[in-house]
């Protein structure tokens, strides 16, 4: 196989939205699998609704991701020049012609092909005819001569042969009658310089591929390896949606999932390699291939990213987890609050939570909410559950509690807990019954992680003081 060549190219009219991360992935893996080049081409040719706001995010969202691609971002816009003198070019062959058809002429094709239930197809009408009939004024487009007989065949290495009639395609347009280049054309062009051999897309684009296979024939060149990637669904089967989770991947950082998990569960959308489940990056990039990709869409389910983002999370190193919490600060809900309150005993207490706060934490945002009770003001504000436990017989064993942890002579999770095992057989009480109370006074909650672990990351004097609020009431 001669050198892979692979491309992301987004449009900037919006967030990097989660199929198009999932594309970008895709293309990505194939390129590291095979030692190949992966590269970006910003299709910003719509510039009403291309803007650089949203060309930042596309960047920010692969960098995050950790989808690093070789050379610069490629601007389509600014490569207009290139396009057309490939028109030029193609109009000194005749694989192209003008086309003077007007505005109304076109909206007739359109109203006579709604009546049949056939989707609009521009009839030839200047196929053929001399430009000197030109209407007087008319600025014409440029058309590409397409083949009218016989067929275009797609060996696409996902979706398999398909099968286009010519009849089907028409002359589409290559260049507007301002002089700017359309999609179609752009694609190609760009695709033949920047030497690109496989092309990884959505399967919307499989019409696309036979009509850009047209263009790449009239001009003498070599079609890249098509393979059209089925789309993402939500739950329900139906196209995803905003309600589905089709939120940009911005939003899946501030959502608290690391970039690990959702990398994982994306190429979990459509590729598989037998019953595995979770893959480390480089277990991705020798595994992947483009066999292995179905040709059924694939359903998104959050509960599932969730489920494989605790698992990431629990799997790393509690070194690795705290900074990836403390990156994420900035993106999370309240995280830059907490930031500011990060001086270096409150990150060493953040951190010597961290083996007992994964446990129970399925997205940093969790993580980040565990944590709460470390910066949490006295005297500590009581959700309901927490005010019931103390309510009812709480305080009460609290108040016999800390003279016993006051004595303490060493404070550490270990004597903290033959202090309250003990008291809890002396007054024929469960661990739990003695626990809860304690869990309520040190975080304001009814959960949290282990109670004695809690008492170590507190330290002495903020437990014994947060307990001695509620005792004393």
């Amino acid at each position: 196989m001669s050198q892979v060549i692979t491309r992301f190219a987004p449009s900037p009219t919006g967030f990097l939205h989660i199929g198009g991360a999932r594309t970008a992935l895709f293309n990505w893996l194939y390129a590291r699998r095979f030692g190949g080049t992966f590269l970006l081409r910003i299709e910003d040719t719509d510039r009403e609704r291309s803007t650089g706001a949203a060309v930042e995010a596309i960047l920010d969202g692969l960098k995050w991701l950790g989808l690093d691609w070789e050379g610069e971002a490629i601007s389509q816009f600014a490569r207009a020049k290139r396009h057309r003198e490939v028109v030029d070019e193609m109009l000194a062959t005749g694989a192209a012609y003008r086309c003077y058809a007007s505005t109304d002429e076109l909206e007739e094709m359109r109203q006579k092909a709604r009546l049949e239930g056939k989707p609009m197809r521009y009839d030839g009408r200047w196929r053929d005819r001399d430009p000197a009939q030109a209407p007087p004024g008319v600025a014409p487009v440029i058309r590409l001569r397409a083949r009218q007989e016989g067929e275009t065949i797609i060996d696409d290495k996902v979706q398999g042969k398909v099968v286009f009639a010519n009849k089907e395609l028409d002359d589409l347009v290559l260049l507007r009658s301002d002089g700017n280049p359309t999609y179609m054309l752009a694609v190609v062009v760009d695709d033949h310089d920047m030497a690109v051999t496989h092309v990884i897309r959505g399967d919307d684009h499989l019409t696309n591929a036979a009509r850009q296979t047209q263009i790449y024939q009239a001009l003498g060149w070599d079609v890249p390896v098509w393979a059209h990637i089925p789309l993402i669904h939500g739950p329900d089967g139906a196209k995803l949606s905003k309600r589905h989770g089709a939120l940009g991947v911005d939003a899946y950082r501030a959502l608290g999932y690391l970039p690990a998990a959702l990398r994982n569960y994306l190429v979990r959308l459509g590729w598989s390699q037998g019953d595995k489940e979770f893959f480390t990056e480089e277990e991705l990039i020798a595994a992947f291939d483009l066999a292995s990709v179905g040709r059924s869409a694939s359903r998104f389910d959050f509960a599932k990213l969730e489920n494989m983002n605790g698992h990431f999370m629990r799997a790393m190193s509690d070194d690795y987890l705290f900074k990836a919490l403390i990156d994420a600060l900035p993106y999370l809900k309240g995280g830059p609050e907490i930031a500011a309150k990060l001086d270096e005993a409150k990150r060493a207490q953040v951190r010597a939570a961290i083996p007992g706060l994964k446990e129970r934490a399925k997205t940093l945002v969790e993580l980040l909410d565990g944590a709460g009770f470390l910066f949490a003001p006295r005297p500590l504000a009581m959700d309901e559950k927490a005010a019931d436990i103390l309510a009812h017989g709480g305080r009460a064993h609290l108040a016999v509690l800390l003279p016993k942890l006051e004595a303490l002579p060493e404070w550490s999770g270990s004597a903290a807990e033959t202090v309250v095992r003990a008291y809890a057989e002396a007054v024929g009480e469960k661990l739990g019954a003695i626990a809860q109370p304690l869990r309520a006074a040190l975080t304001g909650r009814s959960t949290s992680p282990g109670i004695f672990d809690v008492l170590t990351v507190l330290g002495r004097e903020e437990s014994l003081a947060r307990i001695a609020d509620q005792a004393k009431r």
